[in-house]
């Protein structure tokens, strides 16, 4: 099931408890000690920037896919967000060398090393957004995908699990994304969210509309779940989706936004004969976004210039923050996951 750490950080206290929801994410993900360790100074060097530029903020510890698709190995993804006034220079953030006070001394520099993956958004008056996913150093690098996938995961009231869940999976030039909101809260929205994510690793080859066949089969005897399925044809150009019940889903084109949407109903509840997929282009300058209904019914995508080219977690972590306040006053679980296309100059 989708276990989530969520750990509000306001003072010096709680830099010790992101550390160990870090190291217990990493246990969980079968680090060795020395990955472990990376994590938990991730960990401990973003909380402490909490505190220092932005006067505390939320860390959001999860276990998450490679953004790319690879051997399926789950990496240990540490976001820290805040509300605060902005970073002045991200680049000289960045530096090695730029530590803040009380801190390990590594650095945001250091953090970007060590870590497998890494990024940074910043905006003047609005807040800052710094994750980083750290696993197993592989043998050999993952080849680069035309697509990237990410997303972060708040389970509501700080419970221990998120009834929402976002997955994806690639069957030849086919690479799917799915967001899922289980009914309702806890365990048993897990299990419905988590069943799907299961589902969906199977249904990986067909369109969106069939592979929410197979998971209303799959979802049978759970809660049942609100499931949206967006599948990007590389070869073909081509993006399909498809939902039922409230997942909310935008397609940025070029400067334009545009709202996809789902059917009524409950994916494994209420079995329907038809389902609607819809098909657009997809090209170099598109980016979807999908959230569960923990986000406002009224929600304007972020416009930054250089989100498109930012990793999609950082795009979901970017989105979650703007539709909400300093306060955090999530209503339910909320899940933002976001299809991206890779830049060209993307290692």
């Amino acid at each position: 099931m989708p276990r989530v750490w969520e750990v509000p950080v306001h003072d010096s206290t709680r830099v010790r408890d992101a550390r160990v929801a870090a190291e217990r994410a990493a246990a969980l993900a079968g680090l060795d000690e020395a990955r472990t360790a990376a994590a938990a100074l991730v960990a401990t060097e973003l909380a402490t920037n909490l505190l220092k530029h932005a006067g505390g903020g939320r860390m959001l510890v999860d276990l998450v896919a490679p953004p790319m698709p690879s051997d399926g190995a789950c990496l240990v993804q540490i976001a820290a967000i805040d509300h605060g006034p902005g970073m002045a220079d991200v680049a000289a953030a960045l530096r090695d060398g730029f530590s803040t006070t009380r801190s390990l001394g590594a650095g945001l520099g250091t953090c970007r090393r060590i870590a497998d993956g890494f990024g940074l958004h910043s905006a003047p008056g609005r807040g800052t957004v710094a994750l980083a996913r750290v696993g197993a150093r592989p043998k050999d690098p993952a080849p680069v995908a035309v697509v990237r996938a990410g997303g972060v995961n708040v389970p509501f009231a700080g419970a221990e699990y998120s009834g929402d869940a976002w997955a994806w999976a690639r069957s030849g030039d086919r690479l799917t994304l799915m967001l899922a909101d289980g009914l309702g809260h806890g365990p048993q929205a897990a299990r419905a969210s988590t069943a799907a994510v299961q589902a969906l690793h199977r249904a990986a080859h067909l369109p969106p509309a069939e592979a929410l066949v197979h998971l209303d089969t799959a979802l049978r005897g759970t809660r049942g779940a609100a499931v949206a399925v967006a599948q990007v044809d590389t070869g073909a150009g081509l993006l399909r989706f498809a939902g039922v019940g409230n997942i909310g889903a935008r397609l940025r084109e070029g400067e334009r936004w545009r709202s996809l949407l789902s059917r009524p109903g409950i994916v494994g509840v209420h079995r329907h004969a038809t389902l609607r997929e819809d098909r657009l282009t997809w090209a170099a300058d598109r980016l979807l976004i999908l959230h569960s209904d923990g986000l406002p019914s009224r929600w304007t995508p972020p416009s930054d210039a250089d989100l498109p080219a930012a990793d999609p977690a950082v795009v979901a972590a970017v989105t979650v923050r703007d539709a909400s306040s300093s306060a955090w006053p999530v209503r339910d679980d909320t899940a933002v996951a976001v299809l991206a296309p890779t830049p060209a100059e993307a290692p």
